[in-house]
């Protein structure tokens, strides 16, 4: 059940993901899981946040002109059926909260041990794999309810196709149309929304609006992703613990 706490945390987890790129979705999940939110609710609920948290997170970071769309569009392509596909399959409760938790690790490792990408060592996207990744990718986001940005930023800078400002670019993009794809599957089964979501929307867009901003133009990005690093370690144990 939510409290005055839950909002505040609902704020600054869209907050600090959106500075660096991200929707936040696996963030809201782990969130409503540790507040006993049922995963039916959870996963449209996540989507619906991620497309306003992850537009204006794309829209900053596009002014900007970090966004590669020769890597994103093959990429997303490839994602948004699989996404759709993902969207209308159901899983376990238990297993649910398992993947989750383990999903959570790809950020933390993303955060703590990734490094930026001089740009001079960056190499050109190889199509087939790019269209790999993106099936994998959106299938595993339609079924968890995320935009899949939590996977595939950290492939990206360890292939070495983009640096952290395009890769946060990137990201965003993928995220937002991910969740799109998602909803659609999701909602060919049928969704159950929270009777608080015009309030969760208001929330996370503040949150996402003024961290897209900082993370963009103003923030130490370093310090942001050992902070959010860190809370996503803390979800994860939580999740991994309780589905135990």
């Amino acid at each position: 059940m939510e409290t005055d706490f839950f909002y505040i945390i609902l704020f600054v987890v869209a907050f600090l993901y959106a500075s660096v790129g991200h929707g936040g979705a696996s963030g809201y999940l782990a969130l409503m899981a540790l507040y006993g939110v049922a995963p039916q609710e959870m996963k449209p609920t996540a989507l619906f946040l991620n497309l306003f948290v992850s537009l204006t997170s794309f829209i900053q970071y596009y002014r900007g002109k970090h966004f590669k769309k020769d890597i994103f569009i093959p990429i997303a392509l490839a994602s948004i059926p699989f996404a759709f596909l993902g969207g209308m399959l159901s899983i376990d409760d238990h297993l649910y909260k398992t993947i989750l938790g383990i999903l959570l690790l790809l950020p933390i490792i993303r955060f703590f041990f990734f490094k930026q990408v001089p740009d001079d060592r960056l190499v050109a996207p190889v199509k087939w794999i790019s269209v790999l990744l993106g099936a994998i990718i959106g299938l595993l986001s339609g079924m968890i309810g995320i935009g899949g940005g939590i996977i595939l930023s950290p492939i990206l800078i360890l292939l070495l196709w983009t640096n952290q400002k395009q890769t946060a670019a990137i990201s965003a993009a993928f995220i937002f149309v991910n969740s799109l794809a998602g909803l659609g599957g999701m909602l060919t089964q049928g969704i159950s929304l929270s009777s608080n979501m015009i309030l969760y929307i208001v929330i996370a867009f503040s949150g996402g609006l003024l961290g897209a901003y900082m993370g963009s133009k103003k923030f130490n990005q370093e310090v942001l992703k050992y902070i959010l690093a860190t809370v996503l370690l803390m979800a994860a144990y939580k999740l991994l613990l309780t589905s135990a």
